[in-house]
């Protein structure tokens, strides 16, 4: 369930006309912004940009982009455009890391539906003039490499059928992959890339049932092996993306410092889809509201539109 509170029918118009007296003058409005876009979604924001860009002859994201700073600035731009292209910045951004963000990828991947991650491709195609999975290829190495284009370059089957049987006999080859240390077979990267998530959910409850552990505590989440991490960050991401995507906000805040490109990435995405129950395995898991924790964490306009976000009232 989203957390973003918007208006059924707000004119374009009229917000396009409240942005532009917002950002004119010596000092920018960043209240009235935060009122308007925190409550739109994504349809509402591209009719503004739409209207804004028809009165204004200039495009809303990079006025606003010129107008804000810091993570503020960060996270509106993310935030306002399309969410395709907002995924392909993300993921450009993690590829040219020193060392290549693969949680983002991962999530593109595995989180999103085929459908919605072809999109992603698409957009990505278009803003950097090279495919995802090249710009994968040439700045990653070896069998992370080769698990990250896999899962990218996939067109997964969408529906909800298992094949029990297959189920049950790939679970034994995962088991014997990870009993003999070979999960970086080919086989291994196959079934994690090309199977539909109904299935490998399928898989990977036959490996409990079978084995009385769930896949992940087999799996070796170390730095030092980033092809096993990015692994096991793939198999949370279908087994419970709002359990993965808990621990992600998790870690974020409990970072010395906060790690908010984290933070705002997973507000940012989420808030129109699954951000309530999130903020739900939150409480569960920390006996304190999200809202509360990114309210201590965070500051100033960057705050307050984290909480917008997150459907805390003003």
């Amino acid at each position: 369930m989203a957390t973003l509170i918007a208006p059924e029918h707000p004119s374009p118009v009229a917000d396009a006309e409240a942005i532009r007296k917002a950002v004119q003058g010596w000092g920018t409005d960043e209240g009235a912004i935060i009122s308007i876009i925190g409550h739109r979604n994504a349809v509402q924001r591209k009719l503004i940009r739409q209207a804004y860009a028809n009165i204004y002859q200039e495009d809303l994201v990079n006025r606003l982009e010129s107008e804000l700073s810091g993570e503020f600035e960060k996270a509106v731009y993310r935030w306002m455009l399309d969410p395709a292209d907002r995924d392909a910045i993300l993921a450009n951004v993690a590829i040219n890391q020193s060392t290549t963000d693969y949680r983002v990828i991962i999530e593109l991947s595995c989180i999103n539906s085929p459908e919605e991650l072809l999109a992603v491709k698409r957009a990505y195609h278009a803003r950097y003039k090279q495919s995802l999975e090249e710009d994968l290829a040439a700045h990653t190495s070896g069998d992370l490499r080769k698990l990250l284009v896999a899962l990218v370059g996939i067109h997964r089957y969408d529906g909800d059928e298992i094949d029990a049987s297959l189920a049950n006999s790939e679970a034994n080859v995962l088991h014997t992959a990870i009993k003999e240390s070979v999960l970086n077979h080919d086989e291994i990267i196959r079934v994690a890339s090309t199977r539909s998530k109904a299935q490998l959910m399928a898989t990977f409850n036959c490996y409990k049932d079978e084995h009385g552990i769930s896949i992940t505590k087999h799996l070796v989440d170390t730095s030092a092996n980033q092809y096993l991490a990015a692994m096991r960050t793939a198999v949370r991401c279908v087994n419970d993306p709002k359990k993965y995507y808990e621990k992600v906000v998790r870690n974020a805040l409990n970072k010395p410092g906060t790690d908010k490109d984290a933070l705002t990435r997973v507000i940012v995405t989420r808030a129109e889809r699954d951000l309530k129950e999130i903020k739900d395995l939150y409480y569960k898991r920390n006996s304190v509201s999200l809202d509360d924790a990114v309210a201590k964490e965070t500051s100033g306009d960057y705050k307050a539109f984290l909480l917008n976000l997150l459907g805390k009232e003003d």
